[in-house]
């Protein structure tokens, strides 16, 4: 049951969850480079985000319940961004 999913969505969220799991250790580590990681995660989200539109008005065929899963995950991605600056904005 894979339903209308569209893979370029499926890389970008793999690629995305690694860069959680690396930005966690960087985070309880407390090291400065994890903002710029969680930083190109939502980039990079933003990116997909936007070819799915264009996918969408393509007449591509998708999951309704991606539009909304993308907007959650680029937003939570933005918020653990913003997290991490102000965490170590004074720590360069």
């Amino acid at each position: 049951m894979e339903g209308n999913y569209v893979p370029l969505i499926v890389w970008a969220n793999f690629i995305v969850s690694l860069f959680y799991l690396i930005g966690a250790y960087g985070f309880f580590m407390e090291k400065v480079w994890t903002t710029k990681l969680l930083g190109v995660g939502t980039v990079l989200l933003i990116l997909a985000f936007i070819y799915l539109i264009i996918h969408i008005f393509s007449g591509g065929i998708y999951e309704d319940k991606t539009v909304g899963a993308m907007i959650f995950r680029t937003a939570l991605t933005f918020g653990f961004t913003l997290l991490s600056y102000f965490s170590f904005r004074n720590k360069k």
